[in-house]
Order: structure tokens, then C-alpha cells, then sequence
């Protein structure tokens, strides 16, 4: 017995920490689901990241490319019943922009460019009837320039559009509006730059209340600044730090950013730094803006990325790299006890336009709500799609649920191709081994599974979208309930 006791122990350890883990004890229900892929311009920065969006007391909306140049948002009740679909017809200079919803309704926010102008204009839709209000032209600029910018607050009552004021190719000033909900207007705001130097990197960012930060990486890619503006008051707060400069002789800048507005107006914002005369990875650096009151600003300590760190990578990965390559932030988690997970995904092409595209390790690093790191760790996955399918499937979804983080991939483990669910402690770092959500997903060069459309309506109830085998052709909208 004694024996048996011990290993029962010994196989619930291995299999929580080795290879993939039995199937999850669930119910999956899936229907029909009619979708045409996009060719994206540039995936990296893509436009609408989430297109599936969960309602409260349960159900959700979709945004879907259904035909040519024709999308619709359609809105599913719990058990995948479609309750109404509105056709967003667009013309072939029109693309699609943005995507949110509010209580009340959701938008549409759509994109055009011509010979003569560029515009943007919004699209709402009412949540319960899928009734078109009508729809507003809210910019509309010169065909020369920058593309115009767009912001929604979290809760989608806010929206911010925005257009580049140029000097030769350099930003000299943001000229922006502020809509709420009903897309009446709130405030026009100029953003001025003159002050900067040649070469920084700007970002909106809008508050529940209509507040607007801007982000600023400037001074050569080595400071951060944040500035925020309020519709009730001209003061402009400005808060900055160094998060770049030269060390022992090495000269280190911004790589990449990411950036979460809180609905309390607190940001954060994590950067990668690397060594700029070589590119190598230096350090992930992380910031948090408390802009309520006299407003506080929080420096973590730096994360260095150490020959220690790369032996890691290569050990999960059974790699022999020579450096830290193709890495990019893909995401901030926060859980309710503030605890802040940073993570940073590589992804690559091998070259060519027939070349495959790969997404490979998650790295994660977990800091707690003083932003204090505490735990790093590195999650192995191997996935590689046709250029034809190209991101669409790679790379992964993930959300907060209480304390623990869950991450949901496509791969195929132990010859199983399958979505996989992953747990994560956001307190420890602790990871489960990947779960099969037994959907029997597509192991072939067509397109096996569409990850934008992936989202929780709860922290048991996940829905995605996903074709079942080769021999059938038809995608399918599934709601997995975990038990």
C-alpha cells in the first residue's frame, strides 16, 4: 500500500512537470462557424487582437470576415445560440480599424484611404438588438502622412482618434478628439513634441473617465516619460525615468514596449533593452504610473538577461543558441492582488514568402503588487505554420482568472494535435503540465485554428474557434467547460 502511496505521488509529479498531462475533464458543445481568413499587413501590430468579446451574465460577440470585403459582428447567448448578426459591408479602400464594446452597444471602428484622404470613422452597434445607429466620421485628414491612431478606454466608453502633425517624416505634434459613447465629442487636444529629439516613440492611451496618457520613449531610446491630460482641467502631469543610458561602457536602448491602462487610471509598462551596438539583450525593465492624486511612480527592479538566463532558454528549449533572439513582449497580466505578470513570446520567419512561421517559448517573469520580481520561467512549445496559414494559429492566448493565469495553445504533443491548456501561479511561477481541451484540432497546412477568436467568459468557460480534421474543411465555434 505504502508502495502504491508513493507512486501515485511520484506520477502526479511527472506528469505535472513532464510532457503533456491526461485531458481535462470537461463539456465541449461546438457549432458551425463561417470565416474567411485576412491577409494581415503586418501581424507583429495588428489591428484588432481580440475579435471574440465576453458579456456580462454570460454570452458573447464576434467579429468575424465572412466574404470578401464583408465582416459581420454577431452576438451568441452561453450555449452558442446565435441571437442576431449585423453585416459590416466595406468598399475596397476600407479596412477594419478597431473592435469594442460597452454595456450598451459595440463598435466598429473603420479605416479608409484613398487617393485623396484618410478617415476613420465608428460603426455602433446596439448589444441587444444588433441594430446599426448611425454611424460617425470622427477623423478625416490628408492621403499624405501617417496613418491616423485610434485608443478605446477598457470599458469601451471612451474613444480617442488622432492624426500626425509631421516635419519632413519627424512627429512634431498628436492633434487628438475624445468621443464617449454616444460618439459625441468631449475635447479636442493637441499632444506637442517640439521639445523632443529626432528619433522617440509615441503611444495613446485613454482612461474610463477620458483621461489621455501619452507614452513617450525618447532621448534616444533611453527615457520613458508619461504625460497625462484631462478634459476637466489644462494641467498637463508629466512624469519620466531613465530606463536606458551607458553601463560599463555599453550603450542601452528601448527594444520594445508594452503598456496596460488599468480602469483606476494606474499604467504599467514593461520594456525590453538591449545593447545597442550589438543587440544583444540587456535587461526587461518595469514601470508603474499612479497617476490619482499627486500621482506615484514605481521603478522594479531591472531583470539582466545573463549568460545564466540564455543557458535556461536553451536547456527548455534543447537549443544551443548563442544568444537571445526574436523576442518580443506580448503581454501584461494583472491579477486581482496586483500581482503583474510580464510575457514575452519569440516569434520568426524563417525568410522567404514561402517560408514556414514559428512561434517558440513563452518567457515569463512574475513581480508581486510591489512590484518586486519574484519568479521567472520559461514554458517550452514548438509550433510551426505554413506561410499560407502564417500567425494566425501561432503564438497563444491567455487570461487572469483570480490567481492564477491560464494559457491556451494549438500544438501537437505526443502526436496529439490539440488546444492546450496551461495553469499558472502568477504568486510562484508554478506551471501545470499542458492539458488537452480534446478538440481533435486539424494537424494539417490548412488553417486548423484561429486564435483571435479565443476568450473566457469565465474562469471555467473558454470558447474558440477551431477545425476537427483533415477530412472536413468547415470550422467550428466550440464552448469548453472545465470542470
Amino acid at each position: 500500500m505504502v508502495v502504491r502511496i508513493i507512486f501515485l505521488i511520484t506520477l502526479a509529479f511527472l506528469l505535472a512537470f513532464t510532457g503533456a498531462g491526461p485531458a481535462l475533464a470537461q463539456k465541449v458543445k461546438s457549432v458551425p462557424f463561417s470565416y474567411l481568413p485576412e491577409q494581415s499587413e503586418d501581424h507583429y501590430n495588428k489591428r484588432v487582437q481580440n475579435k471574440t468579446l465576453s458579456l456580462p451574465g454570460g454570452g458573447f460577440i464576434i467579429l468575424a470576415h465572412k466574404a470578401g470585403t464583408e465582416y459581420a459582428v454577431e452576438r451568441y447567448d452561453s450555449e452558442l445560440k446565435r441571437l442576431w448578426a449585423t453585416a459590416i459591408p466595406l468598399s475596397a479602400d476600407q479596412r477594419i480599424d478597431g473592435f469594442a464594446r460597452s454595456a450598451r452597444q459595440a463598435t466598429v471602428l473603420i479605416f479608409e484611404k484613398n487617393e485623396a484622404s484618410q478617415s476613420l470613422t465608428a460603426q455602433p452597434i446596439d448589444l441587444q438588438s444588433g441594430q446599426k445607429k448611425p454611424a460617425k466620421k470622427l477623423l478625416d485628414v490628408t492621403a499624405r502622412g501617417r496613418r491616423p491612431g485610434a485608443a478605446f478606454s477598457p470599458d469601451g466608453t471612451k474613444l480617442a482618434v488622432w492624426q500626425y502633425v509631421l516635419r519632413g517624416e519627424q512627429i512634431r505634434a498628436i492633434n487628438a478628439s475624445v468621443y464617449d459613447e454616444s460618439l459625441a465629442k468631449l475635447k479636442d487636444r493637441t499632444y506637442d513634441f517640439h521639445d523632443q529629439g529626432a528619433f522617440f516613440s509615441t503611444t495613446v492611451h485613454i482612461g474610463n473617465d477620458g483621461t489621455q496618457f501619452v507614452t513617450l520613449v525618447s532621448d534616444e531610446m533611453k527615457k520613458l516619460t508619461l504625460r497625462r491630460y484631462r478634459n476637466d482641467n489644462p494641467d498637463i502631469r508629466v512624469m519620466s525615468v531613465a530606463v536606458g543610458g551607458t553601463f560599463g561602457g555599453k550603450v542601452v536602448t528601448v527594444l520594445d514596449t508594452r503598456f496596460r491602462l488599468e480602469p483606476d487610471n494606474t499604467l504599467y509598462a514593461a520594456l525590453l533593452c538591449t545593447e545597442r551596438e550589438t543587440g544583444e539583450y540587456y535587461s526587461l525593465k518595469v514601470v508603474r504610473f499612479d497617476t490619482n492624486g499627486e500621482g506615484d511612480m514605481k521603478f522594479a527592479p531591472e531583470f539582466r538577461f545573463t549568460p545564466e538566463y540564455l543557458a535556461e532558454v536553451n536547456k527548455v528549449g534543447q537549443t544551443s543558441s548563442k544568444r537571445l533572439e526574436d523576442v518580443y513582449l506580448s503581454d501584461l497580466l494583472l491579477t486581482p492582488e496586483k500581482q503583474l505578470v510580464v510575457v514575452a513570446e519569440k516569434e520568426f520567419e524563417e525568410g522567404g514568402d514561402n517560408s514556414p512561421a514559428h512561434a517558440r517559448e513563452l518567457h515569463l517573469f512574475g513581480y508581486n503588487e510591489f512590484q518586486t520580481p519574484t519568479w521567472h520561467t520559461i514554458i517550452p512549445k514548438n509550433q510551426v505554420a505554413s506561410a499560407a496559414e502564417g500567425f494566425t494559429g501561432l503564438g497563444y492566448r491567455a487570461s487572469a482568472l483570480g490567481s492564477d493565469l491560464q494559457f491556451v495553445t494549438q500544438e501537437k504533443l505526443e502526436g496529439k494535435s490539440d488546444l492546450y491548456l496551461r495553469r499558472v501561479n502568477a504568486a510562484t511561477g508554478v506551471v501545470s503540465a499542458p492539458q488537452k481541451l480534446r478538440l481533435t484540432v486539424a494537424a494539417d497546412q490548412g488553417l486548423s485554428y484561429v486564435k483571435d477568436f479565443t476568450a473566457w467568459l469565465d474562469s471555467k468557460t473558454i470558447v474558440a474557434v477551431s477545425r476537427p480534421s483533415k477530412k472536413s474543411a468547415a470550422l467550428m465555434l466550440n464552448k469548453i467547460v472545465l470542470k
